[in-house]
């Protein structure tokens, strides 16, 4: 790798920054030179022979964007001098063939998880509160209240003593002598000891779901609960209903009967129109979610093998490092998992505009490449419904950090799938079961994928960014990546492991890779905590299909 510029594909035509370089620079790339007539930062991309209105840029030896105005050998690339292209798709020709990385070293690893009777394993045991409507959110709440801190499942309370201090200095008569910098940034109380050891918390979700919108939203509400409720980190769930909503419970419970037929966890569904008063109802969950954690407390982690483990793929906040290091590299750690046997997705459609015909091609047989592109086509039907379109994804700071057209940012958000076959192809918010990569039909927004990617099955989510976010899960541990070594330092309390040694040169893809892998074993079996979870990050946002990109 050279130290300053790289090419991604021999196919290329444009060089990437890997250092901020300036106007004037000379640059020496395969026996050429360059003279920058402007700066380029690093994570930007400047071109490598004069592009004419209308050339082709290619990245990742795929089509990225077109030149819309005359650009010069050297020249930074810009939203202004480039816009969004992507190749043509088509079905898949001929038989792909893979060889797999050597995986004998892990052939005997275990992992410590919770055993379900229906064979699935969880790297969590959760109890899972949930409404069928957002009328019920405020009963959620009061359950949340009565049960977390009562049963020592409080999260810390960070910030609670500054707050505590500038109430203490305002009775006072003290305001001027507020200092917010001499105040500690944070703090955690310790909760109360637990009274169920075997379970890791109560989750309580929350949203805006099960009426008002479309009657496909609310089945499709129905299926996510269902697939969260069926998850191997979930002992058993509560769902309060209120009785009039579209958001029906025989439609949760055949969603439920679609995953598992022979489902028997406990499972505490009441409906406030039948209950009388709502002091009842919520007197009748309290009792009842009692004793189904007392049953989820007999739970016990036992050894499972690495094939039992369901790894979602994910990136938010990228950047221009993002196809570089942290995506190939959880890429070679689902390559890894795929030849163990194991399960991984990849999702965000949007975000994979441009890559199509490779992942078509990678498809175990035509009908699993025949649904991606059924999908893919439906998805973007819908978006240029509401006048929009995947060229719109990209964020101003994916841009800014110099991801400038969807293509650009698909081809290295697709590294995240690795190099094994795709093995099948699921729908929103239909549950994965075959073994390998599964691809999955959601938006890119970070809340919507993840939360669609645990409704899947996984039970533990890679999630790398260039920019830094803080997205979590409620059920599932999600471990981050940072694409470089500034953002792991600058925002150390959300990033659970720096990939940027990838970008300096000091760890190969394939050591990142492996490394991820035992990080994933750790995290799997409880002994590692990631940041999300320590901070108690627990978002859960439903997908409105055909709203988010």
């Amino acid at each position: 790798m050279h130290l300053n510029v790289l090419q991604l594909d021999s196919r290329d035509n444009v060089l990437i920054a890997l250092t901020d370089l300036k106007a004037g620079d000379r640059v020496e790339f395969d026996r050429e030179i360059y003279i920058l007539p402007k700066n380029v930062p690093a994570k930007h991309k400047f071109t490598m022979r004069g592009l004419a209105v209308g050339d082709d840029v290619l990245m990742y030896g795929v089509l990225v964007g077109r030149a819309v105005k005359p650009i010069a050998a050297g020249e930074l690339l810009t939203t202004g001098n480039i816009q969004h292209q992507a190749a043509p798709f088509q079905e898949q020709s001929g038989e792909f063939r893979w060889t797999p990385p050597n995986v004998s070293h892990r052939k005997q690893q275990t992992f410590m998880g919770y055993r379900r009777s229906d064979g699935q394993v969880g790297t969590r045991n959760y109890w899972l509160v949930v409404p069928l409507v957002f009328c019920e959110n405020k009963n959620i709440e009061v359950l949340k209240q009565s049960l977390e801190e009562e049963l020592g499942f409080a999260a810390p309370q960070l910030y609670r003593h500054q707050v505590a201090e500038l109430a203490k200095l305002y009775r006072e008569g003290q305001v001027d002598k507020i200092d917010v910098r001499a105040l500690p940034t944070e703090t955690a109380l310790t909760p109360r000891s637990r009274l169920f050891e075997n379970i890791d918390g109560i989750r309580f979700l929350l949203h805006e779901g099960g009426c008002g919108g479309t009657r496909e939203d609310s089945n499709n509400l129905c299926g996510l609960i269902a697939g969260y409720i069926h998850h191997p980190n979930v002992a058993g769930a509560t769902v309060l209903s209120l009785g009039c909503q579209h958001a029906q419970i025989p439609i949760l419970r055949d969603e439920i009967r679609k995953r598992n037929p022979k489902f028997d966890k406990p499972l505490v569904i009441l409906e406030q129109q039948r209950s009388g008063s709502e002091a009842q109802m919520m007197s009748d969950a309290i009792r009842q979610t009692f004793l189904g954690l007392v049953e989820a407390n007999k739970a016990q982690r036992t050894p499972a093998p690495l094939a039992d483990l369901c790894v979602g793929l994910k990136c938010g906040g990228s950047d221009g490092f993002s196809g570089i290091s942290a995506n190939p590299a959880i890429g070679h750690t689902a390559d890894l998992l795929a030849a163990l046997g194991g399960r991984t997705i990849l999702s965000e459609f949007p975000e994979l505009c441009g890559v199509e015909q490779e992942l078509i091609n990678r498809g175990k047989n035509k009908e699993v490449g025949n649904r991606f592109i059924q999908l893919m086509r439906d998805y973007a039907a819908r978006a240029a419904a509401v006048r929009s379109g995947f060229d719109m994804n990209p964020s101003p700071g994916n841009m800014r950090d110099g991801l400038l057209t969807d293509a650009m940012k698909s081809a290295g958000a697709a590294k995240k799938g690795g190099t094994s076959p795709v093995t099948a192809v699921l729908d929103y918010p239909e549950y994965s079961a075959e073994p390998g990569l599964n691809l999955q039909c959601t938006p890119g927004n970070d809340v919507e994928c993840v939360t669609a990617q645990v409704g899947a099955g996984a039970s533990v989510v890679l999630f790398t960014t260039g920019l830094g976010t803080p997205t979590g899960n409620p059920i599932a541990p999600v471990v981050k990546l940072s694409t470089n070594s500034d953002l792991a330092k600058r925002m150390h309390d959300i990033i659970d492991i720096d990939t940027g040694a990838v970008v300096s040169g000091e760890k190969t893809i394939e050591e990142m890779g492996e490394a991820i892998l035992d990080l994933v074993i750790q995290v799997a079996n409880g002994e590692v905590r990631t940041k999300a979870e320590q901070r108690a990050q627990e978002d859960f946002i439903p997908w409105k299909r055909g709203v988010s990109l």
